[in-house]
C-alpha cells in the first residue's frame, strides 16, 4: 500500500503460546505478512482477556502470567489482505480474525538518509 484510500484491516486475536512450525504464531504471522508484500504489521500484547474456553488469562501481579492475549493488525489494499485470509486460515487453529473496512489518511516510510523529527 502505498497511498492513502480505502483499505482493510484484518486483527487476528490469538494466544502468546500459540505456536506455528515451532515459532510463536504472532511472529511466524509477522513473517507471512511481510513475505507476502503486505504493507506493515503490529503485534499488541494484552494484559487481559479470555476467548473460545472462557478462561482469563491475565499479566496481573498475584497470578502467572500465562499465555496473554496477542493481537496482530494488518492494514493494506483490499485485494492484498483478501489473498492473505486463506494463509491466516491455514495458520490459526483457534482464535479470532475479523475484518473491517479502513479509511488509510497516511501511509509512508522515512526517505533513506533522512533525519529523525520528533
Amino acid at each position: 500500500m502505498k497511498r492513502a484510500g480505502e483499505g482493510l484491516l484484518v486483527r487476528i486475536f490469538v494466544g502468546e503460546s500459540d505456536r506455528w512450525e515451532g515459532q510463536a504464531l504472532y511472529e511466524a504471522l509477522v513473517q507471512r505478512a511481510r513475505e507476502k508484500g503486505l504493507a506493515g504489521a503490529t503485534v499488541l500484547r494484552g494484559v487481559e482477556g479470555f476467548g473460545a474456553h472462557n478462561l482469563i488469562h491475565t499479566a496481573r501481579v498475584l497470578r502467572l502470567a500465562e499465555d496473554l492475549p496477542m493481537v496482530i493488525e494488518i492494514v493494506d489494499e483490499k485485494e492484498k489482505i483478501e489473498a492473505f485470509l486463506p494463509e491466516l486460515d491455514a495458520m490459526i487453529p483457534e482464535g479470532l480474525v475479523t475484518l473491517e473496512p479502513v479509511q488509510v489518511i497516511l501511509y509512508r516510510a522515512r526517505e533513506p538518509g533522512a533525519g529523525q523529527t520528533h
